[in-house]
Order: structure tokens, then sequence, then C-alpha cells
């Protein structure tokens, strides 16, 4: 699915002769990098969209119409992924809503997690996602913060092998989880990992990124921008030169290329609730990448 660029300046309501400023807005969605998902060996464009918060609203015309338009343009720049858990209140029925609306030709990777306590908990919260995306097969199920991990993995594996899911993964959002994340990803044959990793919070970097690595699983970031505190000590800076160099145009793009810089990383889930961040947050996911080298260049901001 592509916009046309009337569309897109449509969208993030500028007219042709303000746009005329905006020189890396429009970019071919060939420039979107793609990484494998070591389990399968497909590939997956490496921004992603996640919906804690944005997502979450009781549906209405206005909303449901800027959350269409951010799907349009993670997909225009050639992204795939759409992250979100029944935690987030409306956001898997918004989901839902949102990608029978655009009857795509090419569907999103959509991924969702359970997040309860009990077997047959469990069951019924993920027959209810189904239901709400409105879609015959989940790419993805996690297992929300671990919680009951033990249990809901079994069901996973069962989804799994009936073909209504292509994935299983676990998540957390606070380093003091990684010792577990380890011991299930040494344990359990699993697909995805999701956890957080930024400039500002480098835990993962010492065992859990290089374990996955190792161990064939893909990982998807979260926190990138730790809730928008990397922007607020950045205020007022300006981008070093270099990083015109690397297609860096704004520190949201500088953040995520920080991420992407390390190999391990598959994809990145930053939200939003704005088109504007929507665009700039796809062309982060543009090559070039910057390398693990360069990655500790970029720490010196």
């Amino acid at each position: 699915m592509k916009i046309s660029k009337r569309g897109l300046l449509r969208i993030i309501g500028l007219s042709p002769i303000a746009a005329s400023t905006k020189v890396s807005l429009l970019h071919s969605t060939e420039l979107m990098e793609r990484r494998m998902i070591p389990s399968s060996g497909k590939l997956l464009p490496v921004v992603g969209l996640g919906t804690s918060r944005v997502f979450d609203f009781k549906p209405n015309k206005a909303l449901l119409e800027i959350r269409k338009q951010i799907l349009e343009i993670l997909l225009s720049h050639g992204g795939t992924m759409v992250d979100t858990s029944p935690m987030y209140g409306m956001a898997e029925e918004i989901t839902g809503i949102i990608s029978k609306d655009l009857n795509l030709k090419d569907p999103l990777f959509l991924a969702t997690k359970v997040w309860i306590d009990g077997n047959n908990e469990g069951v019924t919260q993920i027959n209810s996602s189904f239901e709400k995306m409105n879609v015959p097969i989940i790419d993805l199920i996690q297992i929300h913060n671990l919680r009951d991990w033990k249990t809901h993995i079994k069901t996973l594996r069962a989804l799994k092998e009936k073909g209504r899911i292509n994935y299983i993964g676990i998540t957390h959002y606070k380093a003091s989880a990684f010792e577990a994340m380890e011991d299930i990803i040494r344990k359990e044959p699993i697909d995805f990992a999701q956890f957080n990793y930024s400039l500002g919070e480098r835990e993962s970097e010492k065992t859990l990124l290089p374990l996955c690595q190792d161990k064939g699983i893909a990982t998807i970031i979260n926190r990138p921008f730790m809730r928008g505190k990397l922007f607020k000590e950045v205020k007022n800076k300006k981008l070093p030169n270099w990083t015109k160099e690397y297609n860096i145009n704004s520190w949201a793009q500088y953040f995520l290329k920080f991420i992407l810089a390390n190999p391990a990383v598959t994809n990145i889930i930053p939200a939003t609730s704005k088109p504007k961040n929507m665009i700039d947050n796809a062309e982060g996911g543009y090559t070039p990448i910057p390398g693990i080298s360069l990655q500790k260049k970029m720490l010196d901001i």
C-alpha cells in the first residue's frame, strides 16, 4: 500500500509550498531496512508502531481517522509491525477497526500479548484478541511481562502447531526482569523477546541482546525514547554535523538509529498519536544504519 505525495501532505497538514522545505519527508519505502526473524528466515521492517496509551480510546470518527493516517504512513514507509496488548485498554479493538477499514492487500504484522493468570483465563483472553483484531491468524502472541508464563507458553505452543499464530514471544519493560527472560530463552523454544533498550537504558547490551543473537531470537525494543525523557535531555541541542551522512534528520531518528546500530535488534516499536511523528519514526529505519563502532560515538551528546 502506498500513499500519494498529495495524500501525505494532507495527512500532516502541509501545503505543497510549505512542504518544499521538508526535504526528507517522502522517501521511497525501499529505504527502510528489514532484518531477519531467525526462526523463520522471513524479513521484518525495523520500525513498527506501539499502541500503548495512544490507541486506548472509545471509537469516534476524528480519533479513528488520525490513527488510520498513522497506520497508512507506517505502511507507506515500508513498516508492518503493530504491537498491542489486552493491557492497553481499547488498543486491540481500535487496531482491528482500522485494519478492517484499510482493507489491506498485504496484511500488517500483528503482535499482541496474553496478560492474565490461569490457563482457562488465558485461552479466553487470547480468543478475545482474535475477535477484537478481526483476524484468523495473529503473527505473534507474547507473554506480557512474563505473567504466568509457564502456563501460557503451553497454550501458545498449541496455537502455533495449529497455525493460528506464527510466533511465540515474551516481554518485559524493566531491566530487573532480564535475568528471568534470559533463563526462559535458554530453556524454552521461543521466537521473539521484547524489552527496553535505548541510549539511556543500556542494560540489555550486557547479556540479553547477545544471548538473543546467539540463540536466534528476534528482538522487539520498547521504550526507545524512555517515554520522552531522552528528548528533554537534548532540548535546545543541535544534531552533530556527521549525522547527515547517516540520514539522521531529527533526535528521534538519532535515538532509533542508536538502537538499530546493535545487530541483535530486529524491530523497534515507538508509540505515537501524531502522524508527523510517525513519519519521523519511520524514517529512523532508513539506511544507512550506523554500526557498533559509531554507536559508541553516539553516546557523546
